[in-house]
């Protein structure tokens, strides 16, 4: 099975943990997020790069984000 047929229904091929975060936050807000997504990196002092290094360490904590970032993009209109 070719790389490209593999991942056409993951919605997240080609999409950085980077960028998922900063349309959360553009989004919600670190406040709203944190409330969202029990995780204490986006109430307690946040910045992007401190959420990304928690995240890529964390895969349950990475996996609440991608499936919050999922959600939401199926909201927009």
């Amino acid at each position: 099975m070719k790389e490209e047929e593999k991942n056409k229904n993951n919605p997240l091929h080609g999409v950085t943990l980077q960028h998922i975060l900063e349309v959360l936050i553009e989004r919600y807000g670190f406040k709203e997020l944190g409330a969202k997504v029990d995780i204490r990196c986006f109430l307690i002092n946040p910045t992007i790069s401190s959420c990304l290094k928690f995240l890529r360490k964390t895969p349950w904590a990475r996996a609440k984000v991608e499936e919050l970032y999922i959600k939401s993009m199926g909201k927009q209109s």
